[in-house]
């Protein structure tokens, strides 16, 4: 497994098929733009349908504005009363998260076996000893070097053991 695996497509069949991919979605892609516009002509046809003006009197023509300004009217109120939700919501949710603000939190003494069977429920009946889950550890114990005087000790770590003895032999 040491080896890199090697791919199972070459790099031209690779590239063919990215290429083709892309040109599939590029049609598909065209298709739905072209769906998308089919589709909001015909909404606009049913929703409005065409004017026809030619042939008409005034008082016609009159009527026919007076009608559309009550359309106009009313689509207006609409977007209005939405615009109005849309601002209310948005200042709740603003105001909401100025409101929230973290309370002051008390201590509570409360033992291990409460807090289990707080969190627990009732599925914890015996006491969980936790000292007794515990594991162990054993530690060594220091090694120490007794010392009785420290300046054996010194002389023995200077090397002077030997001199000390010659001088105090000569004198």
């Amino acid at each position: 497994m040491a080896e890199s695996r090697k791919s199972k497509i070459s790099a031209a069949r690779r590239l063919a098929l990215k290429t083709k991919l892309l040109k599939t979605a590029t049609v598909m892609l065209e298709d739905e733009k072209e769906q998308k516009k089919l589709k909001r002509e015909t909404t606009l046809r049913e929703r409005v349908p065409p004017l026809q003006l030619s042939g008409l009197s005034l008082q016609d023509l009159q009527a026919l504005c007076k009608e559309l300004h009550q359309k106009i009217d009313v689509v207006d109120e609409e977007r209005y009363d939405t615009e109005v939700k849309v601002a209310k919501n948005n200042k709740e949710v603003f105001d909401l998260k100025g409101k929230m603000k973290r309370p002051a939190l008390k201590r509570v003494k409360i033992s291990a076996d409460a807090m289990l069977g707080a969190l627990l429920g009732s599925k914890v009946k015996e006491s969980v000893d936790f000292k007794a889950n515990l594991k162990t550890v054993k530690k060594e114990e220091e090694k120490k070097e007794e010392v009785t005087d420290w300046r054996k000790n010194v002389e023995a770590m200077s090397g002077m053991e030997g001199r000390k003895k010659l001088f105090d032999a000569g004198q």
